[in-house]
């Protein structure tokens, strides 16, 4: 009897065991077979981590001369990173991350060590390699490190309205970094790898995914560095010399377009965006701020005139110091210049009364008829591109405006105001490139300011050229207007300029608008020239521009010194030969 209980009790037991192992057996297949890859998902998700690797963003290079040298530079800084699901030692990460890194940790930073459902957390931002360096001596479970860079600049505020800068989140603002930012930028790439417990990433294992990241373009700018700091320094000089505060220039080169210099006042050092006080400063005006040109456009509606055979140097006129369109008289800020006068002498005294004959003749000699509106606006804005973009590769380019003869206000009263440079707007770049083309033969040059790139061997390689317009006006045409140009400088002004040279240029002086109305005590003083070697096209054109709130300020006494203290300059850096 006893003998039979005890094998009814082993094999009772048996029976359990072997239920339980047949439990097991089932549960090890449903997790090993059917869960497989929900529990190989989740290994991988404590041990397989996602890195971002950075692009480095291309860096911006100026001319020094033909020479490429950095106007902006990366330097490699640290954001430093939490994974709360695996900071053991909160205390610490604290203490240790408010000792070496203080100056650059989130405010509040404990509350990202502990969030959940997170696993990266950024704790710190900029630190230095060697605070990186220090923290990593530590062996802080959860904290990694991302590499990034900061952009360098070693010339200071030299361009900086040119180059713009790049914002706390890495996004170029302003300026070339804005326009030309994802070529810049790059793309990011991807690790995802196996990691330690601390989160550190291991050589080895099939679950690696490495797509490397693309560095964005390193560009080189047509600025040139010496031109760009001498026309900054003439800019703050003439600024001194005559009270304004608001100063611009360019420098152009009139046989192929490019811009050698942008330079306005105020400025700014984009190293140091905290301190910049007043968001205008960080504006390029030379491209962003249309205005009334004044009598520089003068020389626009000379060259309209000859292009058309309508004057000539040696045409005349009588001139009575007012001239009547419609229901205005228009008259001349030179007073004086009375009786019959030549086209010549009408462009060397600036006055009014030439333009608006020359409009005149565009129709039928006595009116600004359809037919003279017509043709002033094929050149002006359709030749000369007057109130259009200019494709400047360059953030915030206004267009301006330039009426057309088919809009109601495209009458011959505004017309005539045209001629010599009032009821338009238009940008300081637009009037030098149209300037250069009406004295280099007859091409207009899109403007540039990219002259190539720069790849990681340190290799150069030129900017194909941009779009050309040719026979803008004729080549005689543009020969008659150049000598006309330099005969208007040499009136006057012949005596500031380096002897044996070929120099040109014009005065401009407009009233402001405000209200709808024009503001006579206060006018903006611009210079437009050109200078080179005598018998070849021009090598450079300036055109600067000076105003100030409240300021009556004028282009020959005001605008003119600062265009020759350039010019003179620009004659010795390209090392021009005189005549004889």
């Amino acid at each position: 009897m006893q003998r039979h209980l005890t094998t009814k009790r082993a094999r009772f037991l048996a029976a359990v065991a072997l239920g339980l192992m047949a439990v097991f057996v089932v549960r090890l297949a449903y997790m090993q077979i059917i869960r497989h890859d929900y529990y190989v998902s989740q290994a991988d998700s404590e041990q397989i981590k996602q890195f971002v690797l950075h692009a480095q963003r291309g860096e911006i290079y100026a001319l020094d001369g033909s020479t490429p040298t950095k106007l902006v530079m990366n330097e490699t800084v640290y954001t430093v990173w939490a994974d709360p699901m695996v900071v053991t030692e909160v205390d610490k990460v604290v203490e240790v991350m408010n000792r070496v890194a203080g100056g650059n940790v989130r405010d509040n930073f404990r509350q990202y060590l502990t969030r959940q459902g997170s696993r990266y957390q950024v704790i710190a931002n900029k630190v230095s390699r060697k605070q990186a360096e220090l923290i990593k001596k530590e062996k802080l479970a959860g904290i990694g490190f991302d590499a990034v860079t900061q952009r360098v600049y070693p010339e200071g505020q030299l361009a900086s309205q040119v180059l713009g800068f790049v914002d706390a989140s890495g996004v170029g603002r302003y300026g070339f970094e804005q326009a030309n930012d994802k070529v810049l930028r790059g793309t990011d790439g991807v690790l995802k790898t196996v990691t330690d417990v601390r989160s550190v990433p291991l050589t080895i294992g099939n679950k690696n995914i490495k797509q490397p990241a693309r560095n964005g373009t390193n560009m080189v700018l047509t600025i040139d560095r010496n031109v760009q700091a001498k026309v900054e320094q003439a800019l703050r000089d003439g600024a001194r010399r005559t009270g304004a505060t608001h100063v611009s220039a360019v420098v152009m080169n009139p046989q192929n377009g490019r811009v050698m210099a942008m330079a306005n006042l105020p400025t700014y050092d984009p190293s140091q965006l905290a301190k910049v006080t007043d968001v205008s400063s960080l504006n390029n005006n030379t491209i962003t701020n249309p205005y009334e040109p004044g009598s520089d456009i003068k020389t626009f509606t000379v060259a309209t005139g000859i292009d058309k055979g309508v004057i000539t140097p040696q045409s005349t006129y009588n001139n009575t110091d007012k001239i009547k369109v419609d229901d205005i008289t228009i008259g001349n800020a030179s007073k004086g210049q009375t009786g019959n006068i030549t086209m010549q002498h009408a462009l060397n005294w600036s006055l009014n009364t030439g333009m608006v004959t020359v409009a005149q003749r565009l129709g039928n000699g006595r009116y600004i008829t359809r037919q003279a509106r017509d043709t002033m606006y094929e050149y002006f804005h359709d030749r000369f591109r007057l109130g259009q973009l200019t494709g400047i590769e360059l953030a915030g380019e206004a267009k301006g405006n330039i009426i057309s003869p088919t809009q109601q206000q495209g009458n011959a009263v505004r017309y005539s105001n045209m001629s010599f440079g009032q009821g338009m707007d238009v940008t300081m770049l637009q009037v030098s490139a149209g300037f250069s083309a009406m004295i280099n033969g007859g091409t207009y040059y899109a403007p540039t300011v990219i002259a190539g790139t720069i790849d990681g061997k340190g290799t150069f390689s030129r900017a194909a050229a941009k779009t050309k317009y040719t026979n803008i006006i004729k080549p005689q045409s543009s020969d008659t207007v150049r000598e006309m140009v330099h005969q208007a400088r040499t009136a006057f002004y012949a005596g500031n300029d380096t002897p044996g040279f070929y120099i040109g240029g014009k005065t401009g002086t407009s009233q402001t608008i405000e209200n709808g109305k024009y503001i006579y005590s206060q006018t903006v003083g611009t210079y437009l020239g050109f200078g080179g070697e005598v018998g070849k096209i021009p090598a450079y054109v300036i055109m600067v521009e000076v105003s100030g709130k409240g300021m009556a300020l004028q282009g020959g006494q005001d605008a003119l010194p600062i265009f020759t203290d350039i010019s003179n300059w620009m004659i010795n850096y390209l090392q021009l030969q005189p005549k004889g």
